[in-house]
């Protein structure tokens, strides 16, 4: 095990040079310098305020849109999947008003709770709408950051406001109106300012800024036909997906009013290999660990794949998946 340590007055769990390939999906990736793990939000702000200024930080949850390269994580990572996993209905919206009888409720959930239990937890309360998120393998930190998506829906239809967290520990609630959300995309516009407070003058945009949290309001509905298209959706996507092997999810994103997975099986490249990094099979837009691939490997056939197609059919596609750490 990696050796570890409590930190004087916090809670959570550092631990040192840990193997990032227990923490991705891939099962990939070299050793992270430090990982932190925080009892409670109190506490990650504590610890974000106790490092240098100088420290490189990661934010983590399921791994499971992460290639982390072979020569490992500089820094310090920190995982919030099982560590900030509150959940829970509000009673008053976020901006302070009372939630209305107008067929709407809101779900605050923070951002370590996975997107199926969010999806779950709107269906057993009667709400609506957030299905499609038991199709995204992931936390609620990663389908915020990156806007998640599948079936039809994304992520940010359906935020009413989030919170975040800055590298000086300081939390902002903030609006969707702050943020460019587009396809895969959420980023904090330049004129944005904290809203927490109505009526102080806007702060700018900070650096290193991350979700903690956000509220999403759902629309009233019949609860146990959400449950009913969750099963059935699940159900798809086992059919549709090799799950029974590594994957990081969908690999490139969709170019414009096409697939990424059909360009790349028309350009015959399902099976394709390097080492034992593979093109699955069952759906061309993953790449598969058979066993014993390296995060090497598995760059080099992102690489390989993105050349081939670009080569034979014009169309570049774009990485959907994120990158983090050093080469060897």
């Amino acid at each position: 095990a990696a050796p570890h340590a409590r930190v004087p007055g916090l809670q959570g769990h550092l631990r040192f040079n840990v193997p990032m390939s227990r923490h991705t999906s891939w099962r990939v990736g070299g050793n992270a310098d430090r990982l932190y793990t925080p009892a409670s939000l109190d506490d990650l702000c504590a610890f974000l305020r106790s490092l240098d200024a100088d420290e490189p930080v990661h934010f983590i949850g399921l791994g499971s849109n992460l290639l982390v390269r072979d020569g490992g994580v500089r820094g310090t990572v920190i995982h919030l999947h099982g560590a900030l996993n509150r959940i829970h209905l509000e009673q008053r919206r976020p901006n302070g008003g009372r939630e209305d009888a107008s067929g709407y409720g809101v779900i605050f959930a923070e951002a370590g709770v996975s997107s199926p239990k969010l999806a779950r937890f709107a269906a057993t309360h009667g709400l609506v709408g957030a299905e499609f998120l038991a199709g995204v393998p992931g936390t609620v930190g990663g389908a915020l950051a990156m806007n998640a998506g599948c079936y039809g829906h994304e992520t940010w239809e359906y935020v009413t406001r989030v919170l975040t967290v800055d590298r000086n520990g300081e939390l902002a609630r903030r609006a969707p109106g702050e943020y460019r959300v587009g396809y895969r995309h959420a980023e904090l516009r330049a004129e944005a300012g904290d809203v927490s407070n109505p009526g102080l003058a806007p702060l700018a945009p900070r650096p290193d800024e991350w979700f903690v949290a956000a509220w999403f309001m759902l629309p009233r509905g019949d609860g146990a036909a959400a449950r009913a298209e969750i099963k059935r959706l699940l159900q798809r996507r086992i059919a549709s997906q090799p799950l029974s092997q590594p994957n990081a999810g969908s690999v490139f994103r969709n170019p414009p009013g096409d697939h990424a997975a059909r360009l790349i099986e028309a350009c015959g490249l399902k099976g394709l290999r390097v080492g034992d990094a593979q093109v699955s099979a069952k759906h061309a837009n993953f790449i598969v660990n058979l066993g014993t691939a390296t995060a090497g490997d598995i760059e080099q056939l992102i690489d390989r794949v993105r050349q081939l197609v670009e080569l034979k059919t014009g169309v570049r596609l774009v990485r959907e998946v994120r990158i983090l750490g050093e080469r060897p």
